[in-house]
């Protein structure tokens, strides 16, 4: 694996074999020494054009327990916020000698771009990036899931047959958007929720069902119900009357969960707005996965990183 940019472009190998490997990372994150050797002398750089607390965090802490250096570049109060370029930016940490860079940015396509312009030769893992994706997330999402279906013995597993309800602003989600496509090739069957106003135009095209109301997605009873945050920074009109009024019609409230039967789990990728897309009762439940989903983060980031240079580095002594 030479970039990780998408989830659209990777195989259910590809998927099965980062989510094994992030099984075995777990593993190692359960004993009284988490860290491993793994990758000694190898540099990331966690490259963040946009804030971020959870994801930037998760990544350092994964490179770290790798045994890599670890370089934090923030755009704000740096040459960036000055106006260098993002070649200039490129070529800065190459000529620092960087391994990987792990990129978030505000564009659409900036990762993609990193990766294919020569301006660089690390490995290039996108954090997410405009509204496009985010494929760490969904990865660690379907960790989660496998996890849940599958217990122990998840290895090698795929989530054929498994119902999955994503539901809310898909239409600027870059989670949304990872999870649909990963989530399809692992054999999983996606139902998107949401007003008509915040599902993006091409969702015909997607490998989906469509639904405009959750109490009919509830009533199906999928196994993972999917909560997203509305994403009120990059709307630039009223994609809903108010937030009472979207509460009461797409939110997680206590008695749309009460709702909930037999082995569904509640997702939602973070931050929450509680109150508005999902209550408390919902989000500090057994049913609920987000304290799993963080922690699986670090372990599928662990996998992902892994993957990027220590196969690399195996590739080179084998010349």
């Amino acid at each position: 694996m030479r970039h990780l940019l998408d989830t659209r472009m990777l195989t259910r190998e590809d998927a099965i074999r980062i989510l094994d490997v992030a099984e075995d990372m777990q593993g190692t994150q359960e004993r009284e020494v988490k860290k491993l050797p793994t990758l000694r002398g190898r540099t990331v750089v966690n490259l963040f054009f946009e804030d971020s607390t959870r994801t930037r965090i998760s990544f350092e802490a994964a490179a770290k327990r790798l045994s890599a250096d670890v370089i934090n570049f923030s755009a704000k109060g740096s040459s960036v916020s000055k106006g260098e370029s993002l070649q200039d930016t490129a070529q800065t940490l190459q000529a620092m000698g960087a391994d990987a860079v792990v990129i978030r940015h505000g564009a659409s396509g900036a990762p993609r771009t990193l990766a294919t312009s020569g301006w660089i030769s690390a490995g290039v893992v996108n954090a997410g990036d405009g509204t496009h994706e985010h494929p760490t997330q969904a990865l660690l999402d379907a960790f989660t899931m496998r996890k849940r279906r599958h217990g122990a013995g998840s290895r090698g597993k795929d989530l054929a047959g498994y119902r999955v309800a994503i539901v809310g602003d898909i239409l600027h989600s870059r989670v949304a958007r990872s999870n649909v496509w990963l989530l399809a090739t692992l054999g999983a069957e996606v139902t998107l929720v949401a007003p008509p106003t915040l599902l993006p135009q091409d969702v015909t095209q997607w490998p989906v069902s469509v639904r405009y109301d959750l109490d009919d997605a509830i009533a199906e009873q999928p196994d993972a119900l999917m909560m997203l945050r509305i994403q009120a920074e990059r709307m630039n009109a009223a994609y809903f009357p108010s937030e009472r009024e979207y509460s009461r019609r797409w939110g997680l409230d206590p008695e749309r969960f009460a709702r909930l039967t037999g082995d569904t789990i509640v997702m939602h990728p973070g931050p929450m707005n509680r109150g508005l897309e999902i209550s408390a009762a919902a989000a500090d439940s057994p049913r609920a996965t987000v304290l799993e989903q963080v922690r699986a983060g670090v372990s599928v980031r662990m996998a992902v990183l892994y993957l990027l240079l220590a196969g690399e580095r195996r590739s080179e002594e084998t010349k």
